[in-house]
């Protein structure tokens, strides 16, 4: 009972955060935290923990997310789960990125990526696991190489989240219609620094077009920020063709 509390508090959390309500999601990881700790599930707790360190990279506190997810890490052998592994390590990478931390995110890419060799068949893996592949490895740790400044880096991640050998492998995009268009807009920044601003143009397009129908202030924020640096460049025509299409004042 203990155990279905702390999933229920964590898919809360979760919830609350991407709808912008941070104080609420806070509260809810803290309570799945302790359900968790009630049930001595450490397979719920370490993913409550890699979901709370989203939060805290994500919203100014990257040194208090690599304190979450080292916390989940130290979980990770009594999951029994290489891909939940993977997915700890990928984490870090993304919360070391924010830190500015370059080597410790290299590190923690090089885990992630080994890690997810010994990963079982998704099927026979965690439940809680099953939107991580190695795709989604190769979108974080590019959105991590665009944190600490290496777009061209970030794209090779990015186009390589599609281009694994196998479908199973692969990112689901379509599956995943809101985090394909956060993907989709750091990959179109990652394009516009590197001054490709076709691709850039392009890229932002799909992304607005994968975005269509989801509520997600996360989504939302991202590609915001997309359009504050597109707009740096509106005297070019396909710039201010697409900062008007997507203008909503």
């Amino acid at each position: 009972m203990f155990a279905a509390a702390a999933e229920a508090s964590r898919s809360a959390g979760w919830t609350a955060y991407d709808s912008g309500k941070a104080a609420a999601a806070e509260r809810h990881y803290s309570t799945a935290l302790r359900a968790a700790a009630s049930a001595d599930d450490h397979v719920v707790a370490a993913n409550t923990l890699a979901f709370w360190a989203i939060q805290h990279y994500s919203t100014g506190d990257p040194r208090g997310a690599v304190d979450l997810v080292e916390a989940a890490l130290s979980q990770a052998p009594r999951t029994g789960s290489a891909r939940m592994t993977s997915m700890l390590h990928a984490r870090a990478c993304r919360a070391h990125a924010h830190a500015g931390d370059a080597r410790a995110a290299d590190r923690a890419a090089n885990a992630a990526l080994d890690a997810y060799e010994n990963a079982a068949p998704i099927e026979d893996d965690l439940p809680c696991v099953y939107w991580y592949n190695l795709g989604e490895a190769h979108q974080l740790i590019g959105s991590s190489a665009l944190n600490l400044g290496n777009p061209k880096r970030a794209v090779v991640h990015f186009l390589e989240a599609s281009a694994v050998h196998t479908r199973q492998e692969a990112y689901d995009g379509d599956a995943f219609p809101r985090g394909h268009a956060i993907y989709l807009a750091r990959l179109a920044e990652a394009h516009l620094s590197l001054g490709d601003v076709d691709a850039a143009v392009a890229t932002a397009h799909d992304a607005v077009d994968r975005m269509g129908g989801v509520t997600s202030a996360r989504g939302t924020s991202t590609l915001e920020d997309l359009r504050k640096k597109l707009a740096r460049r509106r005297g070019i025509p396909a710039v201010a063709e697409f900062l008007d299409y997507t203008d909503t004042e």
